[in-house]
């Protein structure tokens, strides 16, 4: 067993190829050997570039720029990769073989372990995880939590000295997330590893450490026990953005709205996906109204994002259908959503992908916006505006001419949501909207989906923040291995009923 690593920046930061602004400078920081750290600060403020520094992924040679120093045991984080392990924010980019136990296999292959260990050490990371699946499942039959339970099952399969997690939990569901944290705290106390983790979900993993760093532009903003740190700075991080446990989070205001009409309507559909054993989705009955949010709840791979996909016009069932309401589109009520061309369904219906990367197109954050009005007839004029009104809100206005595969997962999220909005659709289709925020984009996000609800568009959302959906939704559908069961306003809202 290797012995714990130690990190230490001095004046160290980095600025992305492309961009004016530096995603950390100036940052001071030692954390001993076998520390575990809770890493926090807002959305932006360079968390994850952090952690691929240490993990030694950043390199100048790609235009990127460095300055200061980055240690890990003294060493350059590219001279001591192989004493890193590390989880992505995107488990998408950590997997790259067809079947589950090759891809926990391919990191050990690369570090030149001896063949005849390498099934071992792969059965026993899956085993550490609960992988519910066999080794020979297909990575792509996979939810994205399964996805990244497997991939936090080749990370761990490194049995690495410093262990980085980046929001490690994001796309699990309550009951796999609680799983997954006690994987992570008995895998950290039998390896011994260092820990770095950064993660959303703070009052959960609260526990998994004994110090927490909050950084902000890159610098130092609050370092201790955390306790102690949310006693002495809670407010104030608060504001900046920094989730605090047991700090309620806001209502959107109640306003009046228009009378409800059926916009979208799911009659008895079922979906199986190629090469697939069982269906993804089997039966189920749902609509989606204007002026009300629905939220679609479940377990990883119980067909949430199967669901949002058909209703979106973009699978087509293998049996019932999806049609529109006659209010959607007079005269053309009763023909099945999967048939539309792209321009009457960009004009209609706005959908927030899982993996946020899956819908963009083009070089800038400005430009992504204006992209989709411009394809659905809007006068550019018109584009521009709605784009920059949108970067403002979710603060995006500071990265506007940035690369959008340069942003934060939080920050992607952000404008995935925002292209969705910016063509003014009927009806907003969302998979995991607050994926990533910060505490104070997580509000924004809020208040800005109800006002919409309120003035009549119609919200269908994806999620497993259950805060979230207790203050958005007006309805939620609950599936369970692709059947639905409905739930009542009072299941979401028990402290309202």
């Amino acid at each position: 067993m290797r012995s714990p690593a130690t990190i230490e920046a001095r004046g160290w930061g980095w600025r992305h190829a492309g961009r004016r602004e530096w995603a950390v400078r100036g940052l001071d920081l030692r954390i001993e050997a076998g520390e575990r750290v809770l890493l926090l600060g807002p959305s932006g403020a360079g968390k994850s570039t952090l952690l691929a520094g240490l993990a030694g992924l950043l390199d100048p040679s790609g235009g990127g720029e460095s300055a200061g120093e980055l240690l890990v045991d003294g060493l350059s984080p590219s001279a001591a990769r192989d004493r890193v392990g590390i989880l992505f924010q995107d488990p998408e980019t950590q997997i790259v073989m067809a079947r589950a136990g090759h891809d926990v296999a391919f990191g050990l292959e690369n570090r030149c372990l001896p063949a005849g260990d390498i099934p071992a050490r792969v059965a026993a990371a899956l085993e550490a995880v609960e992988f519910p699946y066999g080794a020979e499942r297909p990575t792509a039959a996979l939810s994205g939590g399964e996805k990244q339970r497997l991939a936090l099952a080749g990370t761990l399969a490194l049995a690495p000295s410093l262990l980085l997690l980046d929001e490690p939990t994001a796309n699990l569901d309550p009951d796999a997330a609680r799983e997954v944290r006690s994987v992570v705290a008995r895998a950290v106390d039998r390896l011994g590893a260092t820990l770095v983790m950064v993660e959303h979900r703070v009052e959960a993993a609260v526990p998994l450490v004994e110090r927490v760093v909050v950084i902000e532009s890159g610098g130092v903003v609050a370092d201790g026990r955390p306790a102690e740190v949310f006693a002495e700075h809670g407010d104030r991080l608060a504001e900046a953005g920094v989730w605090i446990p047991d700090l309620p989070l806001p209502l959107p205001p109640l306003r009046a709205r228009p009378a409800p009409q059926t916009l979208l309507l799911a009659e008895q559909v079922s979906f199986t996906y190629p090469g697939g054993s069982q269906p993804a989705l089997s039966g189920v009955d749902v609509g989606v109204r204007s002026s009300e949010a629905l939220a679609i709840l479940g377990p990883n791979g119980s067909g949430k994002s199967t669901l949002l996909l058909l209703l979106a016009g973009l699978l087509r069932p293998g049996s019932g259908a999806v049609v529109s309401g006659e209010a959607l589109l007079s005269g053309h009520g009763g023909e099945p959503i999967w048939r539309w061309p792209a321009s009457r369904l960009v004009e209609a219906i706005g959908t927030v992908f899982q993996d946020p990367e899956h819908q963009f197109l083009t070089g800038s954050v400005r430009q992504e916006l204006i992209l989709g009005p411009l394809r659905a007839g809007v006068a550019r004029p018109v584009a521009e505006r709605r784009a920059d009104e949108l970067l403002e809100r979710l603060r995006l206005a500071a990265l506007a001419a940035a690369n959008p595969f340069t942003l934060s997962g939080g920050e992607k999220r952000r404008l995935s949501v925002a292209t969705a909005l910016a063509t003014a659709p009927s009806i907003l289709l969302l998979d995991e909207p607050t994926f990533g925020q910060d505490r104070r984009t997580w509000i924004e996000l809020l208040l800005l989906l109800a006002a919409l609800r309120d003035s009549g568009r119609a919200v269908a959302f994806v999620t497993h923040d259950l805060d979230f959906a207790s203050a958005l939704a007006d309805a939620s559908l609950q599936l369970i291995n692709g059947h639905a069961a409905p739930r009542t306003d009072a299941a979401l809202h028990p402290a309202r009923s």
